[in-house]
């Protein structure tokens, strides 16, 4: 399903997905995310520039539309593609840098791809680029990864040539060559399907089970429930609503409106193709497989209200359990202000290669084939195996290494038509699409394990996933479900030891943004702020103690101590009082956090260290008696060779009503010996 994007750092051209983003259609919060991800160089009044297209520098990683770059698309075209009156493309870009980048080291400069060998022989190209990344699975709730522009390798076809004879020409007359273009060639195999089935898999011994036996009953008589995906094979008993099983691409078109914009990704350059409408897609996913130029996916086609939406609804289980749909407000949700995610449209044409990925925010996911086939590869999420995917991910390396070797285990599972999934939390997958196929899904948030959804948030927070690809308004809906969590807890309803620690878990998180509410820099502070729902929660800070201190009393714990553990049972964790979270004793003496909710230290205005000064001299000790008295009363006398060194520091800052408060520290080190005798030396 939806994969975060993909950072490499020769990964330069990227398409931000418009409506790729679940809240494009939200209106208020919608627009708030939609604004997340930010280029620094719009001006105002470009509003009407084409700005779906973006580059990425490749020192400081900042993302720039490319129409804001500064990059004149027509400087070295006719170098770059060989042909005058061609515009420079991202596409041809190998490395770029930013103006504020260039600034700070002149020797960066942009440099461009080498263009494609040609023979020489008269031929026709055809784009069937072989790029080394793939696109990530249309997860039906976040954008393609990504896109990492790799070298050009076309193939190239000899084109029919049809000769005729000029009307009225004599037997001397020059024929006229007339030249009609070559069916375009089938493009290649993706070179990961090669390798995917060259591999060895672990036996897929994942359960397939009845749609009437997947309930909240099996939830709570099954531990292992949720914890694997699930197959079942026929969707009678799932309490979902699906379009009938002829339902086909065009008629997807006609029901949420053929001159719809819709994103399509081109799989092998992983990169936008702008001006497509469902009309034209359906025109290209019905045309003869041999006729596609290109592999084309969309993965991000969100149909909530729409009339194809009203015929699709969820499997009961997943109702029960998203948090979306529990405990998202009633009257926000019919104002279109939610996170969209529960209701997707994939449409993948033969060949399409998925890479490995997590859903965002490790949400789980749903997943109905109407018709065609998928194939998937799934890696567990234990630590290791995340360890390894936050490397991959996160590096070049995924340019070139199959994570699967990487991984304790690899387990491969085929679904044909007719067959749904269940995909819990932090799975990581890859998916191969054998045949042209049709597929409706969704996200989902739980409170099964909200440890692993947070591990997830993390590593994409690590390696610099941009907000816009993230679970679309996470922290609110966190805030949300916490305050419904607190209330309950205070009725004194009981939740399984399963669920508790997964409560514990989003306490944890809850607390951790109030302390930024609390303490953080100016820029945290407003983000964590706008978080928080008002409508719901009064007082973020109670409301986040208040949910720990309840959790972890209805697990029989003390406040100080963590729900802990690998199983469904409760370990507890004892932090001890003014440790750090990792059990290092802070020092009684740091003051970096304040004793007192809303007190802060004062910071230093002006700190000021005294350098070291050194100073001999010889002196009578009566004559410095005065201001040197200790000698005196030492017992020395008369002459005496003095070495003194001095160094220290001065602090300055301003308090309440005008005061100024000034720390200095002295220290003076002198040694004295007798007229005659050489000194000792001692270290300051």
């Amino acid at each position: 399903m939806p994969p975060r994007r993909k950072r490499a750092s020769n990964q330069a051209l990227a398409t931000a997905q418009g409506p790729d983003t679940p809240m494009e259609e939200g209106g208020g919060e919608a627009v708030a995310q939609e604004a997340d991800l930010k280029c620094p160089g719009c001006k105002d009044g470009d509003e009407e520039l084409n700005k779906e297209i973006w580059i990425c520098c490749d020192a400081c990683k900042t993302w720039y539309h490319w129409v804001c770059s500064g990059i004149d698309a027509n400087t070295n075209s006719t170098a770059t593609t060989g042909e005058a009156g061609q515009l420079l493309t991202p596409e041809q870009i190998d490395r770029w840098f930013c103006k504020s980048c260039v600034e700070q080291d002149p020797s960066r400069t942009m440099t461009l791809k080498p263009p494609p060998r040609k023979s020489g022989r008269k031929k026709a190209p055809v784009d069937s680029t072989g790029s080394d990344t793939v696109m990530s699975e249309p997860h039906p709730a976040a954008p393609a990864t990504e896109p990492a522009t790799a070298a050009a390798s076309p193939e190239v076809a000899a084109p029919a040539t049809n000769v005729t004879i000029s009307a009225g020409a004599g037997a001397g007359a020059a024929p006229t060559s007339t030249t009609t273009p070559a069916p375009p060639s089938p493009p290649e195999v993706n070179k990961w399907i090669a390798i995917a089935e060259s591999k060895k898999y672990s036996p897929d011994n994942f359960r397939r089970m009845n749609g009437s036996d997947i309930g909240m009953e099996w939830i709570l008589r099954d531990e292992s429930a949720m914890k694997e995906p699930i197959v079942i094979e026929a969707p009678e008993g799932l309490g979902m609503k699906m379009p009938p099983k002829e339902m086909t691409v065009r008629d997807v078109a006609n029901e949420v409106g053929p001159d719809t914009h819709v994103e399509v990704i081109d799989v092998q350059s992983q990169s936008n193709c702008p001006g497509w409408t469902l009309g034209k897609w359906a025109d290209y996913y019905h045309s003869n497989p041999t006729e596609r130029d290109k592999i084309r996916n969309v993965i991000s086609l969100e149909v909530s209200g729409t009339p194809l939406g009203t015929k699709i609804l969820p499997p009961r289980l997943v109702r029960e359990l998203d948090w979306v749909e529990k405990h998202w407000p009633h009257n926000k949700k019919q104002l279109g202000h939610y996170p969209k995610v529960q209701l997707y449209c994939l449409m993948s044409v033969a060949q399409c290669w998925t890479d490995w990925h997590i859903d965002f925010a490790g949400s789980s996911v749903y997943y109905h084939i109407l018709h065609g086939s998928k194939v998937f590869y799934f890696i567990k999420p234990t630590a290791a195996n995340l360890a390894a995917y936050e490397h991959w991910s996160g590096t070049d390396i995924q340019n070139h290494t199959w994570l699967g070797d990487m991984a304790d285990e690899v387990v491969r599972v085929e679904l044909t038509a007719g067959n749904t999934m269940i995909i819990p939390t932090g799975w990581i997958h890859a998916v191969y699409t054998p045949a042209d196929t049709l597929v409706f899904g969704g996200n989902f948030l739980h409170s099964l394990n909200m440890k692993t959804q947070l591990r997830v948030r993390d590593i994409e927070i690590r390696t610099r996933v941009p907000k816009k690809f993230r679970f679309p308004l996470f922290t609110k809906l966190c805030w949300y479900v916490g305050e419904k969590y607190c209330k309950d807890l205070k009725a004194k309803e009981d939740f399984s030891p399963r669920v508790l620690k997964s409560l514990d878990a989003l306490a944890g998180f809850l607390v951790s943004e109030a302390r930024t509410i609390e303490r953080g820099s100016e820029v945290a502070k407003k983000e964590a702020k706008e978080n928080v729902p008002t409508d719901r929660v009064k007082d973020a800070s109670l409301l986040a103690r208040e949910l720990r201190w309840r959790v972890r009393s209805a697990a029989g714990v003390d406040s100080d101590t963590e729900l802990g553990g690998d199983g469904d049972e409760i370990v507890p964790i004892k932090r001890e009082p003014g440790s750090a979270r990792q059990g290092i004793r802070k020092r009684k003496d740091d003051h970096s956090t304040p004793l007192f909710k809303n007190w802060q230290v004062p910071e230093w205005s002006n700190v000021e260290n005294l350098p070291l000064e050194v100073a001999h001299d010889t002196v009578r000790v009566e004559d410095v008696e005065k201001e040197d008295g200790w000698m005196a009363k030492e017992g020395i006398s008369g002459d005496v060779m003095r070495s003194k060194k001095r160094n220290g520091i001065t602090k300055i800052r301003k308090l309440d009503q005008g005061a100024i408060e000034r720390y200095s520290v002295i220290r003076t080190v002198e040694i004295v010996t007798p007229s005659g005798a050489l000194p000792k030396k001692e270290p300051l």
